[in-house]
């Protein structure tokens, strides 16, 4: 029986690891991989004390981290996909695709996945002028014509971090009606340097070694639009699905948790990062909230 079992092997997962480790717990710590979302991304400018770090460097330097600080206490599981966690007598039992592991409390940080483009050359261009992430990309399209796929919150929150770098910014969204605040969109908007178009239904993404191009269709006309960075929000899948029949999620798929310590509606489960109903998911945000989980899983197993 474990203390703790963490879940993720992201920025989250591998915060909350640490400190555990460091508090002596007694931690079974399972993740596929090691990076999180960030792993995709060709330059991350935004995590403190690195200027710039690739994704690959990134997920290694996580690895690193924790493989250095975990000592006797804490037994690192990699390549196991959890399959299910349930609630048993004394705590909860996670059983993954090689094995079972039982402990008192769990830690979920699974993170998420984007929705992808799905048109002809989505995948072709990926990394390639095709990017998920605006603050780990946009300083690399500096003075450079992108475009935005999407019309949500986080679209617009993209485009509004991309004026800072961009020659200009064209969102596309696909129906009559953005889904983003009002306040959010006319203040967007309202910048000299940025477009959006609606009724915009993205066709095609073109290009030769990078991306040179979109192709949408609006009110039944196909236009191009001459882009080199196309940064999709079209929404993302929380990667919480193995613990649906033990947690309560919202609409969305994430897991509700307390701001305050991060703790999940069942007693004895945490959540930190993107599987969680924050309201911002960043590395940074979701390494602090895992902090913070950590600290009250601490007390919970000391002091309870």
């Amino acid at each position: 029986m474990y203390d703790l079992a963490i879940i993720g092997g992201g920025p989250a997962g591998v915060a909350a690891g640490v400190y555990a480790a460091r508090k002596r717990l007694k931690t079974i710590f399972i993740t596929e991989s090691f990076g999180g979302q960030s792993v995709d991304s060709v330059g991350i400018e935004n995590w403190i004390g690195a200027p710039k770090i690739s994704g690959p460097e990134f997920a290694q330097m996580l690895e690193k981290h924790l493989r250095s600080v975990a000592g006797e206490s804490m037994e690192i599981k990699t390549g196991e996909p959890v399959n299910k966690i349930s609630k048993i007598d004394n705590g909860f039992k996670t059983e993954t695709s090689k094995s079972s592991y039982e402990s008192k409390t769990v830690l979920v940080t699974t993170g998420s996945s984007r929705r992808k483009l799905e048109v002809p050359g989505a995948k072709e261009f990926e990394n390639k002028g095709i990017t998920y992430c605006a603050s780990c990309d946009g300083p690399l399209f500096a003075n450079q014509d992108v475009a935005v796929i999407g019309g949500g919150n986080a679209a617009f929150e993209t485009a509004a971090q991309l004026l800072s770098y961009a020659k200009s910014v064209t969102l596309l969204n696909r129906s009559d009606k953005f889904k983003a605040d009002e306040i959010t969109v006319e203040k967007v908007l309202s910048h000299s340097k940025m477009k959006a178009v609606k009724n915009a239904v993205l066709k095609e993404i073109k290009g030769d070694k990078f991306v040179s191009s979109v192709i949408f269709e609006t009110n039944g006309e196909t236009k191009e639009l001459p882009v080199t960075g196309v940064f999709a929000e079209i929404g993302l899948v929380p990667t919480t699905w193995f613990v649906k029949d033990l947690i309560p999620l919202n609409q969305y798929g994430q897991i509700p948790v307390d701001p305050q310590t991060q703790r999940a509606s069942v007693n004895g489960v945490w959540a930190a990062g993107d599987s969680t109903d924050g309201l911002y998911h960043q590395n940074n945000i979701a390494a602090g909230d895992a902090v913070k989980a950590l600290e009250d899983i601490y007390l919970y197993l000391h002091i309870r």
